[in-house]
């Protein structure tokens, strides 16, 4: 295949049509879920290695996650509308490399570097109250210093983490999702590097632990932002749109626009975010073998949700290219085969959950005596896993495709709606209420998604039709 051609619109509505499109989606989305696998392979390293180091750092590196990973979603929806607004002007025009449409590129990137500028300052002050606000929820004041600990560490990163964003949606808009990969491909063997000498002392270094896992995850969120400037820079397709001239110059309407699409884009994830982030938060309560069970479990379905995640990203250029054009059609086919592509993967993670959980549990977390508290209830956790992964896959293809549309308010509300009105309640219900705990609190995640994929596949579906 090759990855760095611009993909076409597919006309027509007959069955190789939709092949087409599928090819084209593919082709796209590849490169972008590899991408995405590779930032959680990141997050799965740093697991797998305090798991290794200890049980005590694993749960306060999954607390001290939950406040970092709540701020970069903040801190991402307007460098993600990126994308889609990219892709709006490339599809409203026949000729895209048109020097009206590459200012017009060069402008809503130049934006979203600015957005990164004005939204660091208040995330940054957010991490520094990590401590305070772990405290507020109950969790245990030593886990919450080493949480408060390793986020503030993580912080150092954050700013060029969401500036990696705003040149990953510039790429993937412009069909060139393969930079990014190659980048997170080296940030991957930067940050284990990184872990293993920082964690453990090796290599002459100090032993740190949690505070060098954070500081490996910092360096390796630099390091790639530094690398993929550098491919933009130097890449043919890339470089011609010169995206850093006159970057010092504002332009308030495109600056409005991404704002209006990218907040709501930020609080639609963080909705989801906070659902899982709050069982973390709940399993803490419970004592460290389940917070440490859920962390393990947690990180699992997060890698598998990594590939409909990027087949949905690639979805919202595809949905977005077309809409700009004008051409529902597209736009509808190109929403309904990145949902059917995910529910095909997403049947076979479930079946490898359902058959093989204490094995794949085991990777992360050593199946000895001393752990097999731990393990066995990660194991139930997988169970509940793999019942929800079709639902998880069609919900983020979904949102995504939305995305496309340039729909982010209503895909908010639906996600506020399916993760904190049914979500949330069933979980504290069975969890706290029938005494059911970590199980309770995962039924209630599964209830969540369940909602979720029923209610953005309708909004899709309603505003995709053709009139």
């Amino acid at each position: 295949m090759d990855f760095t051609s611009p993909g076409p619109l597919i006309s027509g509505q007959a069955k190789s049509a939709w092949i087409a499109e599928a090819r084209e989606l593919l082709r796209l989305a590849l490169p972008l879920a590899a991408t995405q696998l590779a930032q959680m392979i990141i997050l799965a390293t740093d697991t797998l290695m305090l798991g290794h180091f200890s049980k005590r750092a694993l749960a306060a590196a999954a607390l001290g996650n939950t406040i970092f990973f709540f701020c970069w979603l903040l801190g991402s929806g307007p460098g993600q509308a990126v994308a889609p607004m990219i892709a709006h002007i490339r599809g409203g025009h026949a000729d895209a490399a048109k020097p009206r449409d590459r200012r017009q590129v060069r402008l809503v990137t130049r934006m979203g570097f600015w957005s990164v500028l004005l939204l660091t300052p208040p995330l940054i002050g957010l991490l520094l109250c990590t401590r305070h606000l772990l405290l507020a929820f109950g969790q245990d004041p030593d886990l919450a210093t080493n949480a408060a600990i390793y986020a503030t560490t993580l912080g150092f990163g954050l700013p060029f983490a969401l500036g990696f964003q705003v040149l990953r949606s510039y790429a993937t808009a412009l069909n060139r999702p393969v930079p990014p990969m190659l980048v997170m491909g080296a940030a991957i063997l930067i940050n284990a590097l990184g872990d293993y000498a920082l964690i453990f002392g090796h290599f002459g270094l100090p032993r740190l632990g949690l505070i060098g896992a954070g500081m490996a995850s910092a360096f390796s969120n630099l390091a790639s932002f530094v690398l993929l400037t550098v491919l933009v820079e130097v890449l043919p397709g890339l470089r011609d749109y010169r995206i850093w001239r006159r970057l010092g110059q504002a332009d308030r309407h495109v600056l409005t626009e991404l704002f209006r699409l990218g907040l709501p884009i930020s609080v639609t994830m963080a909705f989801e975010v906070m659902l899982f982030n709050g069982a973390t938060v709940a399993m803490g309560t419970f004592g460290i073998a389940p917070l440490a069970a859920h962390q393990v479990a947690l990180t699992i379905p997060s890698l598998t949700f990594m590939i409909p995640l990027g087949i949905g990203l690639g979805a919202t250029v595809r949905v977005g290219l077309a809409a700009g054009a004008g051409d529902r059609v597209e736009a509808r086919r190109a929403g309904f085969t990145a949902m059917g592509i995910a529910v095909l993967f997403m049947t076979a993670t479930s079946m490898l959950l359902l058959l093989f959980p204490r094995a794949i549990a085991s990777l992360w977390l050593p199946d000895v005596p001393a752990n097999a508290d731990v393990l066995a209830l990660a194991v139930s956790f997988l169970h509940i896993a793999a019942a929800f992964q079709l639902a998880d896959g069609i919900q983020v293809t979904a949102s995504l495709s939305l995305r496309g549309l340039k729909d982010a308010r209503a895909p908010m509300w639906i996600a506020g709606a399916s993760y904190w009105l049914v979500g949330a309640p069933v979980g504290l219900a069975l969890g706290f209420g029938l005494g059911w705990q970590g199980l309770g609190i995962w039924l209630g995640l599964a209830m969540g998604l369940a909602a979720a994929a029923i209610l953005l596949t309708t909004r899709f579906i309603f505003l995709s039709r053709v009139k």
